[in-house]
């Protein structure tokens, strides 16, 4: 052994080069466990939905749906060997839109698209500490709306790109732009239409997230202290400048913002139309929540005097994570409910094994097949998760002066 080899020997390796090395046997390890699971392109693909959900998300009859079926209206669901029938999401839109030319007689919208004057909504997700659900929040809101025949458009603000994982995107290997690029200060600026990727749910589409985010954070500060500029005076609205693009494309636009108070999670709050805050009860997290509601008071204050808008058609705070057995997390929301009142949404996220269980394959709920799980937990957890959607779904169906039938 040469002198070079036992110098590397004895050598340790840096704590950056180290993690440098395993961040990138993670990528590549889930990345093979992507291809595996979504042959041959890794690209998500969506199973099909039973007779009782299609029913519950077009807004129908089962009864309704089989007479269809008979009548040859309408798209044909797949029937199994025992005589079941399921529809794909493809063919759920294609019976809303059959639904709203011949069955409007009880004046139902069955697409339920913003008309003239109705305003697009964007909904930012929000907390200062990980670990609330916040990604699992928006991930299935975002869903749930496009299954209840809405446009959506998700954005993953967060560099960590969970929300982008969940829809099959692993940004450092797919090279895969952010909205960073169309945001960003320098002539590299790029339209948020050339951006945007869409998904296996028909009507949901993702500006997935990457690394090159966080570079926003450091370029805002060099851009506000540009005396020759004042894009970095109005950082604040730069996003709300670049859904304007689109605006015409989407009816809510659900933004998965940063675990942290920085200037994205600003960008986001002065370019949302409401706003959920996600909080699992207990005293550690609940004093982190008091913690960022009075900074994130202290700075929009200013912000609202250099010229932004922050006009919220609501905000709420959602109880996730949620175990009612718990005594002392029951007391919890109960301490918040006195103190909320009306600002505390109704309904809780409550923890299951489900929702852990359909992340190991990186799925949400509205993605696996309910044979797949233990099928009580599973109903429980969609049950718990439909309650708490379908009420978001009203507050932002009221926001246009409509109302939601869940």
């Amino acid at each position: 052994m040469n002198a070079n080899s036992m110098a590397s020997l004895k050598m340790p390796m840096h704590f950056e080069d180290q993690i440098l090395e395993q961040g990138d046997l993670i990528s590549k390890k889930l990345h093979l466990l992507s291809v595996q699971r979504f042959p041959p392109n890794a690209k998500k693909t969506l199973r099909s939905f039973s007779l009782a959900e299609v029913a519950t998300y077009v807004g129908v009859s089962q009864s309704t749906l089989k007479k269809l079926h008979l009548e040859g209206k309408g798209p044909s669901p797949q029937t199994s060997s025992s005589g079941r029938r399921s529809y794909t999401a493809e063919q759920m839109l294609e019976l809303r839109q059959y639904l709203d030319t011949h069955g409007r007689s009880d004046n139902r919208m069955y697409v339920p698209h913003r008309r003239g004057g109705e305003k697009l909504q964007v909904l930012a997700v929000v907390n200062f500490k990980g670990g609330s659900g916040k990604t699992t929040t928006a991930a299935h809101l975002a869903q749930y709306l496009a299954l209840r025949g809405h446009r959506v458009l998700a954005v993953d603000l967060d560099p960590q790109a969970s929300l982008s994982s969940l829809h099959g995107f692993q940004p450092e290997l797919d090279q895969v732009a952010s909205i960073y690029d169309a945001i960003r200060y320098d002539g590299e600026k790029k339209s948020l239409r050339d951006i945007i990727q869409t998904t296996n749910f028909p009507g949901l589409d993702i500006v997935p997230a990457n690394l090159d985010l966080q570079e926003y954070e450091y370029d805002t500060p060099l851009a506000m202290s540009d005396k020759s500029s004042n894009q970095g005076k109005t950082f604040f609205t730069r996003i709300s400048r670049a859904l304007a693009e689109v605006d015409d494309r989407y009816d809510v636009v659900v933004i998965d913002c940063p675990p942290q108070l920085g200037y994205l999670t600003l960008t986001a709050l002065t370019a949302a139309t409401s706003v959920l805050i996600t909080i699992h009860p207990q005293m550690l997290d609940v004093m982190s929540m008091g913690q960022f509601l009075l900074m994130l008071g202290g700075i929009l204050k200013p912000i609202r005097a250099a010229g932004a808008e922050v006009n919220l058609s609501w905000y709420r705070y959602l109880i996730t994570r949620y175990e009612p057995t718990d005594v002392p997390q029951a007391q919890m929301v109960g301490f918040m409910s006195t103190m909320f009142h009306e600002f505390i949404l109704k309904n809780q996220m409550v923890k299951s094994t489900a929702v852990s269980d359909a992340g190991i394959t990186k799925q949400t709920l509205y993605e696996v097949d309910r044979a797949s799980m233990n099928r009580g937990t599973y109903d429980r957890a969609m049950e718990s998760l439909d309650a708490v959607n379908a009420e978001i779904a009203s507050l932002v169906h009221e926001s246009w002066g409509r109302r939601f039938v869940g």
